[in-house]
């Protein structure tokens, strides 16, 4: 049993102004793993105050000496990637193979790709035109919240630290209470790392208490968060009276639209994507689309490979998926997988319950339906879970309004061998970022969405400038 109730405020390990036990749950087991405590308002105020007095200090620091910092920090990230893993792996569920190639991984790679983006990154720029005499200051925000969740923590810890210290901003990070090992685990490698007191800083809470203090500080001039659409409404409506710049990464519902003509691979390929990570990822291809010609050998495809797909402990070492993070989660996705048989959509592998053998533990069987109608709740909620709906359409314009017909817009997915359909079909469909056959971004590239999915982008130069500000110089000295 894990036991830490600190919190890392100005440079140092901290105990609680007033402990609040939390448990952490091992999802693979059911049992408490950890003991951490939640903060209050007090807690907070005292890692704002902590990042305030270091803004002073840290904004006017020189972009190399903070470049040098965060590659140490990749070095020492790196060494202990596999402590990382394993922390991930007992939070959270991610089977240990996964989260050290992926989930652990995905860390250092944003790390690399910002330290790649820096390197040439101006914060004093000239204009373009007539405005060579003037000049834009890029310039650091100032204290920002940053509230991560439990999916995939370290891709979305290192998509706001890392940019927000670069650019010259301190921060405070409130990591998922769900899953807040791995964020603690990082704040060693910070502080390793050398960061002056008070640049990084962590405090443990729930969304009603730190959560909201952060989204409501005075001293706090914008909030960077990445969770659930529903959680990114209440930050928003809690953030406007003090005017704060509020950043969001939200969910999605992906639409794969599979054409007649796709590769051999693709819906194979769509259906493993889907149950990466238990599904639990907001730019998941949760909406398989495939033309009708295709349909039926689709759906059979999508049901022999959720047939194979192994799950068992995140412990284990191997190829196969793990439980979801929590009883919360397991029991809403076990009414959305109801749900969808009441609605009349036809179960073609897994459903309800625990896969065979596994009678502890968050474990969901991987589930996949068919004759899917778009106005069904499972092809309109975010599931965050194994399930996969399969829609059949006729045409290419079909396909792309049934792809546009819902809340979400975060990632859609093409898959045609006809490179101008595909383009075409790329652009039409709203979304922040589109993937088309099974070629992913590349790195340095923003991740982010749009409608009920935010609107933030993380990652490259455009992470980067989500914590500046520009400002407008005119009649700057050319010979100064």
């Amino acid at each position: 049993m894990i036991e830490n109730r600190n919190f890392y405020i100005d440079g140092k390990w901290v105990a609680p102004l007033a402990p609040r036990d939390f448990a952490v749950i091992d999802p693979s087991t059911e049992e408490e793993c950890a003991i951490i405590s939640l903060g209050s308002d007090a807690d907070t105020d005292r890692a704002v105050a902590a990042a305030k007095r270091a803004f002073q200090t840290w904004s006017r620091t020189t972009p190399e000496s903070r470049l040098a910092l965060v590659e140490k920090l990749l070095k020492i990230y790196e060494r202990r990637a596999p402590d990382m893993a394993k922390a991930i792996s007992l939070e959270m569920g991610a089977p240990i193979d996964m989260a050290l190639e992926s989930q652990a991984g995905a860390g250092s790679w944003h790390i690399s790709n910002f330290i790649e983006a820096f390197r040439d990154f101006e914060f004093v720029r000239v204009p373009p035109g007539k405005a060579s005499k003037d000049r834009i200051s890029m310039e650091p925000i100032g204290v920002v919240g940053l509230i991560t969740p439990w999916n995939w923590p370290m891709n979305q810890v290192t998509l706001k630290v890392v940019p927000a210290v670069l650019a010259g901003c301190t921060v405070v990070l409130k990591p998922s209470e769900i899953a807040p090992l791995s964020s603690m685990l990082f704040a060693e490698y910070m502080d390793e790392a050398g960061f002056p007191a008070g640049v990084f800083n962590l405090v443990n809470g729930d969304g009603a208490g730190v959560g909201t203090r952060l989204s409501t500080h005075p001293d706090v001039e914008m909030i960077s968060f990445t969770g659930s659409t529903r959680a990114g409404i209440a930050i928003t409506k809690a953030s406007a009276d003090s005017l704060k710049k509020v950043t969001l990464e939200l969910g999605g519902k992906g639409a794969n639209i599979v054409f007649a003509d796709a590769d051999k691979d693709a819906v194979k390929r769509g259906a493993l994507h889907c149950f990466e990570n238990t599904g639990q990822s907001c730019n998941a291809p949760t909406r398989m689309l495939v033309e009708r010609p295709i349909y039926d050998a689709a759906v059979q495809t999508a049901k022999e490979i959720a047939e194979t797909i192994g799950v068992a402990s995140a412990h284990k070492t191997g190829d196969h998926i793990g439980p979801v993070v929590s009883e919360l989660q397991f029991n809403k996705i076990q009414g959305l997988i109801q749900k969808g048989i009441d609605e009349g959509a036809r179960l073609v592998a897994g459903g309800t319950g625990r896969p065979a053998g596994l009678n502890r533990g968050y474990f969901v069987r991987p589930t996949v339906f068919a004759d899917v109608s778009n106005d069904m709740t499972i092809a309109r909620e975010e599931i965050f879970g194994p399930v996969l709906s399969i829609l059949p359409f006729d045409t290419e314009d079909e396909a792309v309004a049934i792809a546009n017909e819902t809340p979400y817009g975060l990632t859609n997915y093409v898959q045609s061998q006809d490179g101008q359909k595909r383009n075409r079909v790329g652009l039409k469909v709203k979304a922040g970022m589109v993937e088309m056959n099974g070629q992913s971004r590349s790195a340095g590239l923003p991740f982010g969405g749009i409608k009920a999915s935010g609107r933030a982008r993380e990652g490259g130069v455009w992470g980067i400038e989500e914590f500046l500000e520009s400002k407008v110089v005119s009649g700057w000295a050319q010979d100064a």
